[in-house]
């Protein structure tokens, strides 16, 4: 296990964040850190192409766009996440449809998912919920099936495996966030992987305002192209979505010291799971055999009908501990799914006038195995660059088991 000190953000960062600076923010004077970064990010990944975008929901717009999902198309995804990745279903105009989960793995179940495809039906977008991938052999297979474009959701799964494979690598597309919680960050920012390069160029243009000049290889248009008065710009729709040039130094940076940060992350999982024991009413997320889970959170469900989750809380913080995070709110029971109060700024109309009252109804009893998990999981941080700190939180965490049996 790696042990003392570490520092999330070194000098790699700051130099090349210097680098940046240096050049006035003058595109003749362009270091070419955005393109370095995505190089090496997409080789750090085992994709072909990555494409720099300023968030990780952006990212799953595009990629959303780029799959070729248009108004009325239904995607399928998991209620138990964080609710940008329905949200950017809605954005696309689209149709979020939920599946449900794998009760000791939380991870969408492709059962579920097969359950649920309709003649409209799209894509799959699963998500790599907290650093384990779902079974995406069975998802690429179902998608193969059906004609369906996978789009991995891996915002939280930095170098974590399937079957040897990098997350990420295996859908027809991935996105990644960068934002400040994540494995490695920016302070914000995401990505949208493929190894198709015509979708790169897609994704390309979709995030810098439809710009016929750029591609997956060139991020910028030239003075060449703003200085020709015949020069038609925009070839398809698209959004400001392109990362800045200082959050790509600050990326690539990171990126150099990824598998430390990974490893620390991993090493104080392994603490937890020590601390739990054989206790029989905490379980810990199941990570099978053929994965390896990153754990950007540790996880486990109280399933014990004596202690009450915020009960288990506030004998962990009184014990001195930095307190648990709750599961999101199931999507679909998020309040702009209610009937009485539908809001989706719009789409839903989309929605109305695509289905005509067959969608799927947002309420509860729609995923069971779901509504019964998310109010059971407690979320511990792993982001601990103090060794000694997380031995203490593991130790309070050994201390409020034995107080609460």
């Amino acid at each position: 296990m790696s042990k003392g000190l570490i520092k999330r953000v070194g000098g790699a960062e700051r130099k090349y964040v210097e680098e940046v600076l240096a050049t006035d923010f003058a595109n003749s004077k362009n270091c070419g850190i955005l393109a370095r970064f995505e190089k090496a990010f997409a080789q750090k990944f085992d994709v072909k192409y990555a494409v720099a975008h300023t968030n990780g929901t952006a990212t799953l717009h595009s990629a959303l766009y780029a799959a070729g999902v248009r108004a009325g198309d239904e995607v399928i995804t998991t209620p138990l996440t964080m609710s940008a990745t329905c949200m950017s279903i809605l954005q696309a105009d689209a149709v979020p449809v939920f599946a449900d989960v794998v009760e000791d793995t939380f991870q969408i179940d492709p059962r579920s998912i097969e359950r649920i495809i309709t003649p409209r039906t799209k894509a799959i977008m699963p998500v790599a919920l907290y650093g384990l991938s779902p079974e995406m052999d069975e998802i690429m297979e179902i998608a193969r099936k059906h004609n369906l474009v996978v789009i991995e959701d891996a915002a939280q799964c930095f170098l974590g495996k399937y079957k040897g494979r990098t997350v990420g690598s295996i859908g027809h597309f991935s996105s990644f966030s960068l934002q400040s919680t994540k494995h490695m960050t920016a302070g914000e920012g995401g990505l949208v992987c493929t190894n198709d390069a015509d979708a790169a160029d897609l994704v390309r243009r979709f995030s810098v305002l439809g710009y016929g000049s750029v591609s997956r290889a060139k991020g910028i248009i030239t003075k060449d192209d703003i200085q020709n008065p015949n020069y038609e710009r925009h070839v398809q729709m698209g959004y400001n979505y392109r990362m800045p040039e200082l959050c790509a130094a600050v990326a690539l940076g990171q990126l150099e010291h990824l598998e430390e940060l990974v490893e620390r992350r991993m090493d104080v999982a392994a603490l937890f799971l020590d601390a739990i024991g054989d206790c029989s009413w905490l379980r810990p997320q199941a990570t099978p055999a053929h994965c390896v889970n990153s754990y950007w959170a540790f996880t486990a469900r109280l399933v014990s009908s004596d202690i009450k989750w915020t009960e288990f809380r506030k004998k962990f913080m009184e014990s001195g501990g930095d307190g648990i995070y709750a599961a999101w709110m199931l999507s679909y029971l998020e309040p702009m799914f209610r009937k009485a109060t539908l809001d989706f700024a719009g789409k839903e109309k989309v929605i109305e006038a695509t289905h005509k009252g067959t969608l799927q109804t947002y309420e509860k009893g729609l995923c069971p195995v779901a509504e019964k998990i998310q109010p059971q999981i407690l979320a511990f941080k792993t982001n601990y660059w103090d060794w000694d700190r997380a031995l203490a939180q593991a130790e309070i965490l050994k201390k409020t088991i034995e107080q609460l049996t």
